[in-house]
């Protein structure tokens, strides 16, 4: 009889590695007759995915694009053409601007819609495209990209999916064309990769560890493990079965970074875990995390983390000369590049329209951190944001007074003049004198109407301007000056202002030639300058429509107590207006005048 033989196997180990990190792919779809970023546009939800993960991408791309933007677009010329500057503000608003200007530093690129007029003849409209909303089509013989497609979520495009056509800027008489605005970089004849290209892998690591410490603290488990099966040795398949179904669970940052799976043949049935403690564990997070940060903020060209709110080890920033130093050459290395690439397409916008601005970013940088000793008046203007005083010739001002072209007051008829200084409310001058016009029934009716309802309280009812004139006390010699002239002039031929017209005119320094020190003044309270004998009058007009004469009685009318403040208005500077400057102190002269 043969000896029965004992045959051991010998056990079996493997290592397992639950998540590495693999680069992205950029690549272009070349299977239809357009070209996204990646698989269906994937890498730009990539970048989102890192900017939403990792807490310092996250805050140097939002402290980036904060000054970038800044405090919103301006014009070292904007005192010269007005006009021009209320169109240009009307046209990019400040959250249209503020969209483009996230897309540019997070994605790379951004994306404007122009929306013409019906003739075409201006573009009345621009709007922020997503830029992930959009394919690029196939570039021409002549390398020049001609259209865009739009898809609101490409990962859910389907080959056949009807897709919308945006013709670029100046290639179609399409009502709504596309300007895609991008840095130039070698190789990328569609798309730019962004320009923190190099750190998304440190981005994607300082998310990680993130992860890997929340959720090993959730789940209780140490970093790495080892895990035997003593129950026998399964065969190839099993074991495939068995990593796979432990992968599932324990995999990526959500569990241990590696786990060991081991079978053994023993006569122990159940699996055991055994923990494989790091000695030095926090030092290598600590290291990794500190690394990561670091590498984060050379990609993104940070001088100072300090700009940003992220405090380092590094020293720099720590005071105050490196911290504007830094913030210096961050200023210009880095944000004006992009505020560059911005400014050239909105210069584009502007010519269609026959536009022709000096625009820039008004700056988010102290005065303190600005050298402008040696500089012109624009480019201090560009440097600070503070706008240059407009010196004028009295007569560039002279012409600037057609900036006070009254409102058209066609459907408007005069009631009354009275003194600026008049202490009447508004709201009591006009219900004296306007009324709202009844139908013969309503003036036959005896039943009084509620206070709250007394619709002459409206101003659509009345409007309130103002009208140059002569005072009481007259000139000797009869003579006024060319802007007191003019005025009149314009007086005497029906034109009346409102406040803000004469706002406007004062700060855009009409007859500042006369300023004190040739500076702008208020023309509200001083009018045409020192020994001036004019004064402001303020009339009142009411709608044709919808209203009459009234009595001159206000106890014929029961004064409402629900009647809000905003109606009993008196423009500051009101007592100033009706004063002569000639009967001021000084003769209207400034205080600091014989200075």
């Amino acid at each position: 009889m043969r000896k029965q033989e004992t045959i051991k196997k010998q056990g079996s180990t493997r290592v397992v590695n639950l998540a590495t990190y693999t680069s992205p792919q950029i690549k272009s779809k070349h299977n239809e007759n357009f070209v996204t970023f990646g698989d269906k546009n994937q890498y730009f939800n990539y970048l989102i995915d890192r900017f939403n993960g990792s807490p310092t991408n996250n805050a140097i791309i939002n402290g980036i694009s904060s000054a970038i933007f800044g405090k919103g677009l301006d014009a070292t010329d904007s005192n010269k053409k007005p006009d021009q500057y209320a169109k240009m503000i009307s046209l990019f608003k400040k959250e249209e601007v503020r969209k483009l200007v996230n897309d540019l530093k997070l994605l790379g690129q951004c994306a404007i819609q122009v929306i013409y007029s019906k003739d075409r003849k201006t573009i009345a409209q621009i709007a922020h495209m997503p830029v992930q909303t959009l394919a690029m089509e196939k570039c021409d013989d002549e390398g020049n990209i001609n259209g865009y497609f739009y898809y609101p979520d490409w990962e859910k495009y389907r080959k056949g999916d009807e897709l919308k056509r945006f013709p670029a800027f100046g290639t179609s008489k399409e009502p709504i064309e596309i300007i895609y605005i991008k840095q130039y970089y070698a190789g990328y004849d569609y798309f730019s990769p962004v320009d923190y290209q190099g750190c998304l892998q440190y981005a994607e690591l300082e998310e990680e560890i993130s992860n890997f410490h929340i959720n090993n603290i959730k789940n209780g488990l140490a970093p790495s493990m080892l895990i035997n099966f003593n129950n026998g040795i399964p065969d190839e398949e099993a074991q495939e079965l068995i990593e796979q179904k432990i992968r599932e669970k324990y995999s990526g940052s959500s569990s241990a970074g590696r786990f060991i799976l081991s079978f053994n043949d023993s006569k122990e049935s159940a699996g055991e875990i055994i923990p494989v403690q790091l000695s030095d564990a926090h030092n290598q997070y600590q290291f990794l995390s500190d690394e990561s940060m670091r590498k984060i903020l050379i990609g993104h060209r940070v001088v100072s983390p300090m700009l940003y709110g992220v405090k380092d080890n590094t020293g720099l920033g720590n005071n105050a000369d490196e911290l504007v130093t830094a913030s210096t050459l961050m200023d210009n290395v880095v944000i004006r590049p992009f505020q560059e690439l911005l400014l050239d397409a909105f210069d584009k916008i502007l010519s269609y329209n026959k536009i022709s601005l000096n625009l820039y970013f008004k700056t988010l940088q102290p005065l303190e951190f600005t050298d402008v000793d040696n500089v012109d008046e624009e480019i201090k203007e560009e440097e600070t944001g503070v706008k240059m005083s407009a010196d004028f010739t009295e007569d560039e001002g002279l012409r600037m007074i057609e900036l006070l072209e009254p409102d058209d007051l066609e459907d408007w008829e005069e009631v009354d003049e009275a003194d600026v200084e008049d202490e009447e409310p508004d709201d009591e001058w006009a219900a004296r004198l306007i009324k709202p016009k009844q139908t013969s029934l309503q003036k036959l009716a005896t039943i009084i109407a509620k206070p709250s309802g007394f619709s002459y309280l409206d101003k659509s009812l009345y409007k309130i301007r103002y009208r140059y004139a002569e005072g009481r006390k007259k000139s000797k010699t009869g003579k006024s000056r060319k802007f007191c002239q003019q005025m009149m002039s314009k007086s005497k031929a029906g034109n009346v202002y409102r406040l803000e017209d004469i706002d406007r005119a004062s700060r855009e320094g009409v007859n500042s030639e006369l300023g004190h020190k040739k500076q702008p003044y208020d023309l509200f309270k001083y009018k045409g300058g020192v020994y001036c004998h004019h004064v402001w009058k303020k009339v009142l007009f009411r709608a044709k429509k919808g209203t009459e004469k009234g009595s001159e009685d206000i106890k014929d009318y029961k004064r409402s107590s629900s009647i809000p403040k905003t109606y009993n208005i008196n423009p500051r500077g009101t007592r100033e207006a009706i004063k002569q400057p000639v009967t001021m102190p000084n003769n209207g002269h400034h205080p600091n005048y014989k200075k």
